[in-house]
């Protein structure tokens, strides 16, 4: 093996190290006191909004953390206009609201290891029992744990940002779940990849 064969090894085992390192998933879970330090951060993350009931659904999904990833599922309806504070220059289209906090949040999901995974528009009815509940589109995010749930939400939240969720959203329904089979393999893909990578270079220098 060449010096710059082996450079190219090592500089690649490095960069999949610190991707392992940033998506994590496999934590400890919060402590009792972790988790009153975190709702509280939430609660005051914004003062003129009364987000008790919020808080309290946080409460609730911190009380089952295993440490583990998990994956949110999130049911969406637009309302027929975007809902935004008078005086505020917004347009009143509630998907342009709803793309206005999607691209605010990225930074904020990423700097926590969390992950868009699947985003989709409703195409029609197939099964749909009476008094069912109708969507606009689903979106499912992996969040590396609840804790860092918890540390996006706070953050985004400081920074207004679901000012522009809830100005585009009438009704949402949102629950964690736990893949049972899945075919999405981020970290199999990223090694793959970065395998595939190392092999180009290594054959052209």
């Amino acid at each position: 093996m060449s010096n710059w064969q082996l450079a190219i090894f090592v500089s690649l085992t490095l960069v999949y190290l610190a991707f392992w390192l940033w998506y994590g998933g496999d934590g400890q879970p919060m402590s009792a006191s972790e988790i009153e330090e975190a709702l509280h951060k939430l609660r005051n993350a914004d003062p003129a909004h009364n987000n008790d009931d919020e808080v309290e659904d946080v409460r609730q999904l911190l009380a089952s953390d295993d440490g583990k990833e998990f994956v949110m599922q999130n049911l969406v309806r637009y309302r027929s206009k975007a809902l935004y504070p008078e005086g505020s220059g917004f347009s009143d289209d509630p998907r342009e609201a709803d793309k206005r906090y999607g691209k605010s949040i990225i930074g904020d999901l990423l700097r926590y290891g969390n992950i868009i995974v699947f985003v989709a528009r409703k195409s029609g009815d197939f099964v749909k029992p009476e008094g069912a509940d109708a969507w606009h589109y689903v979106a499912m995010v992996r969040y590396r744990s609840r804790r860092d749930f918890v540390r996006f939400a706070t953050r985004a939240n400081q920074a207004d940002k679901f000012m522009h969720k809830w100005a585009a959203i009438e009704k949402t329904h949102v629950f964690p779940v736990k893949p049972i089979i899945s075919l999405l393999a981020v970290r199999t893909g990223v090694a793959l990849t970065l395998f595939a990578l190392g092999v180009i270079l290594t054959s052209v220098l």
